[in-house]
């Protein structure tokens, strides 16, 4: 062997790391890197990237290190199945995102089909986990898990009283009206009305007219705060004192101009955690956006690595199967467990009041309640 090749012999075993190193650990992240989201993108982007390298420095997942590999889905459904179909033939078999419902909804069958698990940090569309996927796992609450709540607090709060359901006829309102249904006749309770509204005068006029008949003392809307506030103007304008408990659909500044809202009770996802500060390294300045998906995306990625760790495999399946067990993980979200169908067992929800401030505005921030 001359000298030449000896050298480039040398070099090309230092370049191809220590003999018998495992190959690394592909993760992908989906999220929106452009388009109107790109703000929440570049915030999972972060927490994802920050995960990654403190799990590297830690070790990697066994005796692996983890790559990030990072897609632009611009919460686009169509763009997301191009990036599910891209992360399958990469060798990809582990992902963090989408992060949007309509994004998840559209890649959720090729994740499926390719055998990757996928870690939704926040979309919250109900039937992502009732379509008999086994691989997906959500790291959020769904809307039928805040209905559910809903429903829960009229039965309690207003056991025994007169109560009705009401929806803005959008499939989104009427998901939250038919959970929190289930979730009242559950808990011995049965409203009286069940129906839905426009924002149609005349039909918000003919709806408040059954509520004084019925003499309704609390509703669950179920829908977006504009028909939700023309039924509260509505609602006062006739002199009903009804209780409104609502979703994180009413977060909107026409909400908060109504001045008979107060009072109104509201179930909303729990605020996530900061990012845990970077160990070695100075803080990168985030705007809001970015915060509300650094920790669950952060979080998602701890998901992964304690699930191989705990089903002592990469497999996908095996790792999944461990998921579904429901084992308690330790997270930047604090302990979270998954049930058969992939959604958390105990979702992060808050119930918050509109209250009044001292400068007359309406307001829920700082205003939870007991739920």
């Amino acid at each position: 062997m001359t000298k030449r090749s000896a050298l480039a012999t040398l070099l090309a075993l230092a370049l191809a790391g220590p003999a018998g190193a495992a190959e690394p650990l592909k993760i992908g992240l989906a999220t929106p890197l452009s388009g109107p989201d790109a703000g929440f993108g570049q915030g999972a982007r972060l927490g994802a990237e920050q995960a990654v390298a403190e799990i590297n420095r830690a070790g990697g997942v066994l005796g692996r290190r983890l790559l990030l590999v990072v897609q632009d889905d611009a919460a686009d459904p169509k763009q997301a199945v191009a990036v599910a179909r891209r992360f399958a033939s990469s060798g990809v078999r582990f992902v963090v995102g989408p992060l949007t419902s309509g994004a998840s909804a559209a890649a959720s069958a090729v994740y499926e089909e390719a055998g990757i698990v996928s870690v939704i940090p926040g979309a919250t569309w109900a039937p992502l986990t009732r379509r008999g996927a086994g691989l997906l796992f959500r790291l959020g609450g769904s809307d039928a898990q805040q209905g559910t709540l809903g429903g829960t607090l009229l039965a309690e709060r207003f056991r025994g009283k007169p109560v009705a359901i009401v929806h803005d006829k959008t499939s989104f309102g009427r998901g939250l009206a038919d959970e929190a249904a289930r979730a009242l006749k559950a808990r011995g309770g049965q409203e009286r009305l069940f129906e839905g509204v426009s924002r149609d005068d005349r039909e918000t006029a003919a709806l408040v007219a059954k509520l004084r008949a019925l003499g309704i003392e609390a509703l669950y809307f179920g829908g977006l705060s504009a028909p939700a506030a023309g039924l509260i103007r509505a609602m006062r304008e006739a002199g009903l004192t009804t209780t409104m408990i609502g979703s994180d659909g009413l977060l909107d500044k026409e909400f908060a101009q109504v001045s008979g809202a107060e009072g109104t009770l509201m179930t909303v996802p729990a605020a996530p955690p900061r990012l845990p500060e970077p160990k070695g390294a100075a803080k990168a300045p985030r705007s809001p956006e970015a915060e509300m998906f650094a920790g669950p995306a952060y979080a998602a990625v701890e998901v992964v690595r304690q699930a191989i760790e705990g089903a002592r495999s990469a497999e996908p399946a095996r790792v999944a199967a461990f998921l579904h067990g429901g084992a308690p993980l330790r997270t930047v979200l604090g302990e979270v467990a998954f049930d058969g169908s992939g959604d958390l067992v105990k979702p992060p929800f808050a119930v918050t009041a509109w209250r009044r401030l001292p400068d007359g505005r309406l307001d829920f921030a700082g205003n939870e309640v007991s739920p």
